[in-house]
């Protein structure tokens, strides 16, 4: 699934290839992904239709585009959703579900979604303009406003694993199962690691970890493993050449040599050094 450094890429597509533009009409081809609309695909399409984007904007995983009113398209990509700008000559493709048409002629844009787990739905703004649907989730590390401070206290007061708390959307978001494993093998650190043993100088570190990953993988436009994430513009993100731990399992650790281990994790898996970040004491450890 995308993860922060991902969407944000798709984020600044949207606001070059959307923002500005007076909606002319939408097409809906399927329930399925406006299946969190109220009054389907119908009222989907009376409130974007006439409407202009204003922003474009993201939260943790979710992105949004405000319109000329109080409403917001929200988008979730799921695990193969895309935007994708698309000119008179772009053949439609077999996962398209979506299709916004402008006023100022084509590119148009489009939301492709080959495993249907993404979706679209209009939503109401509440205080901070954000979305009320999505105004629950945390702030990430990359936002302005993040809280270092009031997010190292509430992780000290869990009893929890350091990388459930780094993957709970309710302390801090878009941080996901990739940029974990880096972020905490930069930081040396195992992912069992209780978060209530660490101390302050450690969640420094790991937070300094956590925000240098999450900047070189959007300077290298995210993690493409598959044609399932790309930019607007049909682009792959090449963070995968830099990755030192996730998706390595068996391959030498590129700070002391020792085999990077998969181990299982919530059902899916963590990847580990485990001379640079040995297992913890089983009463440090907090599965």
């Amino acid at each position: 699934m995308p993860e922060l450094p991902e969407v944000e890429t798709v984020r600044r597509g949207l606001d070059a290839a959307a923002v500005g533009r007076i909606i002319r009409a939408v097409e809906v081809f399927g329930t399925r992904t406006v299946r969190r609309q109220h009054g389907g695909a119908a009222e989907f399409v009376s409130r974007l239709v006439g409407r202009t984007f204003t922003a474009a904007r993201r939260r943790g995983k979710y992105l949004w585009l405000p319109l000329d009113d109080d409403d917001a398209l929200v988008a979730h990509l799921g695990m193969s959703g895309q935007f994708r700008v698309s000119t008179v000559d772009t053949p439609d493709v077999a996962h398209l579900r979506a299709r916004f048409a402008f006023a100022d002629s084509p590119p148009d844009l489009c939301f492709h979604d080959q495993r249907t787990f993404g979706g679209l739905y209009v939503d109401d703004t509440g205080p901070g303009a954000v979305p009320a649907t999505i105004a629950h989730i945390a702030l990430d590390p990359l936002d302005p406003a993040f809280d270092r401070g009031a997010f190292a206290a509430s992780l000290r007061g869990r009893r929890t694993g350091i990388k459930r708390a780094l993957l709970d959307q309710s302390l801090v978001s878009g941080i996901g199962n990739i940029y974990a494993d880096e972020a905490l093998w930069r930081a040396r650190l195992h992912y069992a690691r209780g978060s209530d043993a660490l101390r302050r100088a450690d969640v420094e570190r790991l937070m300094d970890e956590v925000v240098a990953v999450l900047t070189d993988a959007l300077r290298a436009g995210g993690t493409s493993f598959d044609a399932l994430y790309v930019s607007v513009n049909g682009e792959s993100g090449w963070f995968e050449r830099s990755l030192e731990v996730y998706g390595r399992e068996g391959e030498p650790c590129s700070r002391c040599g020792a085999a990077i281990r998969r181990e299982p994790f919530m059902n899916r898996s963590s990847y580990r050094c485990p001379r640079c970040q040995p297992q913890p004491r089983a009463g440090a450890a907090r599965w």
